[in-house]
């Protein structure tokens, strides 16, 4: 095992030192289900508005509405794809 000398530091190395508080079991129920609840009310949200778009889609509805539903629909799509492909 080597000794570091911290007062000497090699050239071309740096060094940290961080004090964290512990996050509790309670703190990290908190967080976690907050992030639980916004992830699927935000799922929620985006596939109420693709079944709106969809339904648009389907309808007899005129050829401007459908345009701005198709967009919206590549946009989801390539949302989707930009995040599994993760570039």
């Amino acid at each position: 095992m080597s000794i570091i000398d911290l007062n000497n530091p090699p050239p071309d190395h740096k060094f940290k030192l961080a004090v964290e508080p512990e996050e509790t079991n309670g703190e990290r129920t908190v967080r976690l289900a907050k992030d639980l609840g916004l992830f699927f009310f935000a799922m929620a949200l985006v596939a109420i508005i693709m079944w709106l778009c969809v339904d648009t889609l389907r309808s007899s509805a005129s050829a401007d509405e459908k345009k701005w539903a198709m967009s919206i629909l590549t946009s989801a799509a390539g949302g989707v794809i930009g995040y599994l492909i993760r570039k």
